[in-house]
C-alpha cells in the first residue's frame, strides 16, 4: 500500500492509493465486473470523486420533455433495451422510474488524455505530403460495446457557458460515443440516439436529416447506420489526412444518377470562362458525372449559352449575402454556396471552384462523406473543394444561424 499526498485547489488532502490490481483483486469479485477498468479511469474517479470534470453536466434532465420525444417514435418501435452514457447514479434511479419494463445498462467510458486538446485535434499545420512524418490525430478512449443489443442509447452532454458552437473535448468525446455505440449494432433493426444538451449536437454527425424530435434540450435522432459508419473511419480533427495522398487512384462506384459536380457563379461574369475550363478538365479526366452550375441573375443569357454548350446543367439562384463582409468585399456573397445544399436531387455533391482545373479523376471523392474538404488553418477548411450531401433541412440549419457563423476572411474597412 502506497501513501500519497494530493494537491487538490487550494489545500492538501491524503489519500491512500492501492494498486490498481489489488483494488479489483480485494474490492471488486469476477461477477461484478464485465470487462477490466482501466488504471486511469480509477484515479480520475478517485481523485474527482467518481467524474472528470470536464463531463460533467449540470443540465437538469426535463423528463416531459424526454417523453414527449419518445412519443414521436414510430408505433412499432420497441425500446425495450437502454443505454446510459455519462448519467450519475440518481439520474440512472431515474430513467429505471422513467421506463421500468425497460432493461437499463450504464456505460462507462475513460476519459481522454488531459494533453488532448482542441488544438491538439485541428493544428495548424500538418506534413501532407508525409515528408519527414506521417501525421497522426490523438486518440480519444472508446466506449465498450455490450454484448446485448441496445434500442436506445442515451447520452447527456456537458454544455459550458460558450455559445452552441463551442469547441469542447468532453463533449465531442461523448458524441461519438454513442455514435459509436449505434454503428456497432447489427442487423436491420432501427437504433435511436437521444442527446440531453443545451449546446447544439454535431451536425455532420446527428444530422437533421435523421432527427425524429426536438424539443427544448432533448433532441432524438434515428441515425443512418451505415452512413455513420463510413463518417467513424474518418480520423478525428484535421490532425491526419482521410485520404493518403497515393489513395487517389482507388476504384469507386456509387450512383451515378445521384451525383454530380457543382460550382457558383454570382455578381459578375468574369470567372465563366473558367467555368467552361473546369467542365471541360472533369470530362478530360475521365468523368461522366452530371455537371450543374448555380448562377444569379448576372450572368447574361449569351453567358448561359455557352456554359450550356461547356455541358452545365444551368440553374438561377438567388444569391445570399455574408451579413458580416463590407458591401462590394470580394466576399460579400459567398454564402451563396449554402445553395448547394438545396440540390436536393443529387445525394452527393463535389463542389469545385469555377477557376479549378481537374488533372486526373476524382469521382472516388464522392465516397466520402459530409463535409470532405482540404484543411487550411486549424480548424478552418477551404471550401474551395468539398463533399457535400445536399439536404433542405441543412440549407435551412445554415440560414438560421447565419448571423452567428464566424467568416474568418471578412474585409474590414481600413482605419
Amino acid at each position: 500500500m502506497q501513501v500519497s499526498s494530493l494537491k487538490i485547489g487550494s489545500g492538501y488532502h491524503r489519500a491512500l492509493l492501492f494498486s490498481y490490481d489489488i483494488f479489483v483483486s480485494n474490492c471488486l469479485s469476477p461477477e461484478s465486473i464485465s470487462h477490466q477498468v482501466s488504471q486511469q479511469r480509477f484515479l480520475n474517479r478517485l481523485i474527482w470523486g467518481a467524474s472528470d470534470p470536464r463531463y460533467v453536466s449540470d443540465l437538469d434532465i426535463n423528463w416531459e420533455g424526454v417523453s414527449s420525444a419518445l412519443k414521436k417514435l414510430p408505433n412499432d418501435a420497441k425500446i425495450q433495451s437502454v443505454g446510459l452514457l455519462n448519467f450519475n447514479e440518481r439520474e440512472v434511479h431515474q430513467w429505471k422510474q422513467f421506463n421500468p419494463t425497460a432493461s437499463h445498462l450504464s456505460l462507462h467510458i475513460d476519459y481522454a488524455e488531459k494533453n488532448v486538446t482542441w488544438e491538439s485535434l485541428y493544428p495548424e499545420w500538418i506534413d501532407e505530403e508525409q515528408e519527414e512524418d506521417v501525421p497522426i490525430c490523438p486518440s480519444l478512449p472508446k466506449v465498450e460495446v455490450p454484448r446485448q443489443r441496445l434500442d436506445l442509447i442515451a447520452v447527456k452532454l456537458p454544455c459550458r457557458n460558450e455559445g452552441n458552437w463551442s469547441r469542447d473535448i468532453a463533449r465531442l468525446h461523448l458524441q461519438i460515443s454513442a455514435a459509436g455505440l449505434a454503428a456497432s449494432c447489427k442487423g436491420t433493426f432501427p437504433v435511436y440516439v437521444l442527446i440531453l444538451t443545451r449546446c447544439f449536437p454535431i451536425p455532420n454527425l446527428f444530422t437533421c436529416k435523421d432527427l425524429v424530435a426536438h424539443e427544448g434540450s432533448t433532441w432524438l435522432y434515428k441515425p443512418h447506420l451505415t452512413a455513420l459508419r463510413e463518417k467513424l473511419q474518418l480520423p478525428i480533427g484535421s490532425c491526419e489526412l482521410a485520404l493518403p495522398l497515393g489513395a487517389v487512384d482507388r476504384d469507386y462506384s456509387g450512383r451515378r444518377q445521384r451525383e454530380a459536380y457543382a460550382t457558383i457563379l454570382h455578381s459578375a461574369h468574369v470567372y465563366v470562362c473558367g467555368a467552361i475550363a473546369a467542365a471541360q478538365s472533369i470530362r478530360m479526366a475521365g468523368s461522366t458525372r452530371d455537371l450543374v452550375i448555380l448562377v444569379d441573375e448576372t450572368i447574361s443569357e449569351y453567358h448561359r449559352s455557352g456554359l450550356e454548350l461547356a455541358g452545365w446543367q444551368v440553374r438561377t439562384i438567388q444569391r445570399i449575402r455574408n451579413p458580416k463582409a463590407e458591401k462590394d468585399a470580394y466576399n460579400e456573397w459567398n454564402y451563396s454556396k449554402f445553395r448547394l445544399w438545396q440540390l436536393t436531387d443529387y445525394d452527393k455533391i463535389i463542389f469545385i471552384d469555377a477557376d479549378l482545373l481537374i488533372l486526373r479523376n476524382i469521382d472516388f471523392l464522392f465516397g466520402m462523406p459530409e463535409i470532405s474538404a482540404t484543411g487550411n488553418n486549424g480548424t478552418l477548411f477551404n471550401s474551395g473543394v468539398m463533399v457535400i450531401e445536399p439536404s433542405n433541412c441543412t440549407f435551412q440549419l445554415l440560414m438560421d444561424h447565419i448571423n452567428e457563423i464566424e467568416s474568418y476572411n471578412v474585409e474590414t474597412k481600413a482605419t
